[in-house]
């Protein structure tokens, strides 16, 4: 886990983005790791597997141990080992020959040349060993570490963990211009595993527009917490025909920005959903009459907002 390697960090918030506070950690040597390496058949992030060695008949035996940075503890538990052999065969894929999750890793191999492959949550290294007859030891850094993310409203109040998602994407931009999603749905603070570097991390409250985007950077050894605040409040909407009164049903309803943009449209009594602050537009259409009325949202003020079936001049 993370917490074993560095376990003390402090926290801070800074308002409308993202406060990083981190653990420092040694800088690895990356000089043992295939970087860029393309395992066939391999996806980015592999996933855990219950398997222990698939080969265990050999006349050599080699010992796996991966660490964070170089020169860090061993991690104990977590991780995920595939061993390869270095051709391709007929399908052009690379021959697993051993697997197992946990720990450190003890594999008996047929002496040669193989591709270790680590993975640690989401990161992950490359290693080629050689299995000689005489037991080995073998280690691979993963340049690896964790990520923290929350999110506050402003003045500090907390943001219910089941409105709140985040979502962690490549920094950079692929051939069709878009970054690629690393990992979907992230839960509030869960440490995710990271291999070093600078991630694109979008924060999502609710369901509309309230969306903070960030670059946040990764250190190897390290655990990052970001902490978001987010300018936007509740909002329930609702048709009367008297300011207090009960929700007519059967309604339609329509909110859109003060540019004329519809950001979310449902049907029903009240129409619930948060908003990022600003000033809004909502319509209301029952029964083929339409009303309406003007709005605006301060940043952690949850508001009912009531329109008035009047039927003088159709407007709310």
């Amino acid at each position: 886990m993370i917490g074993d390697v560095s376990r003390l960090f402090t926290r801070t918030i800074l308002a409308g983005g993202i406060a990083l506070v981190a653990v420092s950690a040694a800088a690895q040597d990356n000089t043992d790791v295939l970087d860029g390496l393309e395992v066939p058949g391999l996806s980015s992030f592999a996933p855990p597997t219950t398997q222990g060695p698939l080969a265990t008949s050999g006349q050599g035996e080699v010992k796996l141990s991966a660490h964070l940075t170089e020169g860090g503890p061993e991690i104990t538990r977590g991780l995920v080992w595939r061993v390869f052999r270095p051709q391709a065969d007929s399908e052009g894929k690379l021959p697993l020959v051993a697997s197992s999750q946990g720990g450190s890793g003890v594999f008996s191999l047929e002496p040669g040349s193989y591709l270790v492959h680590a993975s640690f949550g989401r990161a992950g290294a490359t290693k080629r060993i050689t299995v000689a007859r005489d037991a080995g030891v073998e280690s691979i850094v993963l340049d690896a570490g964790g990520l923290k993310l929350d999110a506050v409203l402003s003045g500090g109040l907390r943001i219910p963990a089941g409105k709140l998602r985040f979502s962690i994407y490549d920094e950079q931009p692929d051939a069709t211009g878009e970054r690629p999603l690393i990992i979907p749905d992230v839960k509030p603070n869960t440490v995710v595993r990271l291999n070093s570097g600078t991630y694109h991390v979008v924060s999502t409250y609710g369901k509309v527009n309230a969306v903070i985007r960030s670059d946040i950077h990764v250190e190897a050894g390290r655990l990052t917490e970001a902490t978001v605040e987010h300018k936007a409040a509740e909002l329930t909407m609702k048709l009367v025909r008297e300011e207090g009164g009960e929700a007519i049903a059967d309604t339609s309803w329509a909110v859109l920005t003060d540019s004329g943009d519809i950001v979310r449209e449902s049907v029903g009594a009240f129409a619930s959903m948060v908003l990022a602050e600003g000033e809004y537009a909502v319509v209301a259409k029952n029964r083929d009459r339409i009303y309406q009325r003007e709005f605006k949202v301060v940043a952690g003020h949850n508001q009912d907002v009531e329109v008035l079936a009047v039927e003088d001049d159709g407007d709310g």
